[in-house]
């Protein structure tokens, strides 16, 4: 009995004993691990889930900023779907019919693209044709231009200039200096002042009124009234305390108007001489296959929308005989409160004053190599700075082509087959045509032996993208509408028709 009363004390003795450390850190460990696991577990599925959050707010956020700054947006068409953005321009086939084009095609969001020039001489590939490859090679960066030699053949140079031929070309002959003083000093159409106030006096109620003035220099079917006429006039009008002028007012201002100008050593336009022929040739659906693949190489030469070039001028071609010239000039305009631009007149500011040309860049293709002279000349091309006045330099007008030719900083030989590229504008920054560069001052060189051929291809933009929408829209549904008629016509029988006629 006491034996197994000590035997029980020593057992429990012994259970009350703390157990040796190869026994406790086993136990201890055990627990310890249980918990850091489920820690773990909870904190790795709150940093995952936040994790996941931030990647779902941060793709919200970019497709928010992508909806919202995709560059200028056009309007939205007619039957209220949203634009779509232009990826890849669709080139024009070789002779669509005009009812295959639909609103969709001119209703569309763009930016205007412009390359790289990157350094002057670097030569970069470019595919305009399919299984060939273009060399363009940068010559200036100021303005930004590149010339892409092989762009023609040589029998696709021969047809342009025979089609030029067969269309008749027109002289583009500018007066010389005296014979534009003469020409100013005399009186317009010898007209008396009390016959040109009649004529401005639309409603002939013995007033001329802003509206009257405007509507005269938006008229097309005359010239007798220049722009500075018109303007001087316009001043005048809105000096007037009453806003409006009586014959008497009008004879004062008139008389101003019509006094003989002086002639500005800087101003480019009352400098500017030419002599050449020139004509225009169609490239839309149903012209010749060579002036339309032309321009599916200037749309992917220039990657931009094929719209926008589809929209601008015909061709012009032009050539030049001996001794024939242009004097340096800019083929745009810069931007004026008060003018429009001509080729958006339809959907234009009813209040311009005067019409001007916008040219966001000049695609020109030598057609014909010139034995001697007829060189494209740039005369301030990549000059660390641009000053008017500098261009006159020991007495010589740099911008006087016959006189300082040779002394332009960049001069070009024709050679039949290269295409020159350069921008008339630089960037506004937002992807939109900005200021005019006035580093695109250029001319041709006369003419010693030989002839010269050339065409320009213009892609017209106007400043204000609104503007360019609103036209690109108006001329779609006209197009649309077009084409409705053609479809109705097309549906009646010829005795039908014959009977309706």
């Amino acid at each position: 009995m006491d034996e197994a009363q000590e035997d029980l004390l020593e057992h429990e003795d012994i259970s009350q004993k703390p157990l040796s450390p190869p026994y406790n850190i086993p136990l201890r460990s055990t627990r310890l691990h249980i918990q850091r696991s489920n820690v773990c577990s909870r904190a790795y599925f709150v940093v995952v889930m936040v994790f996941f959050h931030v990647y779902i707010l941060n793709v919200i956020a970019l497709l928010l900023y992508v909806h919202y700054n995709n560059g200028p947006r056009d309007l939205v068409s007619g039957d209220g779907a949203s634009p779509a953005p232009v990826i890849n321009s669709r080139l024009p086939q070789p002779a669509p019919s005009g009812r295959e084009l639909h609103v969709e095609e001119y209703s569309q969001s763009f930016s205007l693209h412009r390359m790289e020039g990157i350094r002057v001489g670097h030569v970069q590939h470019v595919s305009v044709v399919p299984d060939r490859t273009h060399e363009m090679k940068t010559l200036s960066l100021k303005p930004l231009l590149f010339e892409i030699p092989g762009f023609l053949s040589e029998e696709e140079c021969r047809v342009v200039v025979q089609l030029a031929q067969l269309k008749g070309l027109m002289d583009s002959q500018a007066a010389t200096p005296n014979q534009e003083q003469a020409e100013l000093n005399q009186p317009l159409l010898s007209l008396s002042t009390e016959e040109v106030f009649s004529l401005l006096d639309l409603n002939q109620d013995g007033f001329l009124q802003k509206q009257e003035i405007v509507s005269h220099s938006r008229s097309r079917d005359g010239t007798w009234l220049s722009p500075d006429n018109l303007r001087q006039i316009l001043t005048g009008l809105e000096a007037s305390p009453t806003g409006i002028l009586t014959l008497r007012e009008f004879k004062r201002v008139y008389d101003v108007s019509q006094r003989p100008r002086q002639h500005r050593s800087g101003s480019l336009h009352s400098r500017f001489k030419q002599r050449n022929r020139h004509t225009w040739l169609f490239q839309g659906p149903g012209s010749h296959h060579v002036l339309q693949t032309l321009r599916k190489r200037v749309i992917a030469l220039t990657r931009l929308p094929s719209a926008l070039v589809e929209l601008s001028e015909p061709l012009q071609v032009s050539r030049y005989e001996h001794g024939d010239f242009t004097n340096a000039h800019y083929d745009s305009s810069s931007s004026q409160s008060e003018a429009t631009c001509t080729h958006t007149r339809l959907a234009g500011n009813t209040s311009a004053l005067t019409e001007v040309s916008c040219r966001y860049l000049t695609v020109l293709f030598y057609l014909s190599s010139v034995e001697d002279g007829g060189e494209s000349t740039f005369p301030v091309a990549d000059n660390r700075t641009y000053d008017e006045e500098a261009l006159v330099q020991d007495g010589v007008d740099l911008t006087d082509t016959q006189q300082a030719c040779g002394k332009g900083n960049l001069r070009l030989v024709p050679t039949a087959g290269t295409a020159l590229l350069w921008y008339n504008h630089l960037s506004d920054g937002r992807g939109w045509m900005g200021e005019l560069d006035e580093y695109s001052l250029h001319g041709d060189c006369p003419v010693k032996r030989g002839v010269k051929w050339v065409a320009n291809s213009w892609v017209n933009v106007d400043p204000d993208h609104q503007q360019q929408a609103r036209y690109q829209r108006l001329v779609a549904q006209r197009h649309q509408a077009k084409s409705g008629m053609d479809d109705h016509y097309q549906s009646v029988s010829h005795s039908d028709l014959h009977l309706d006629l």
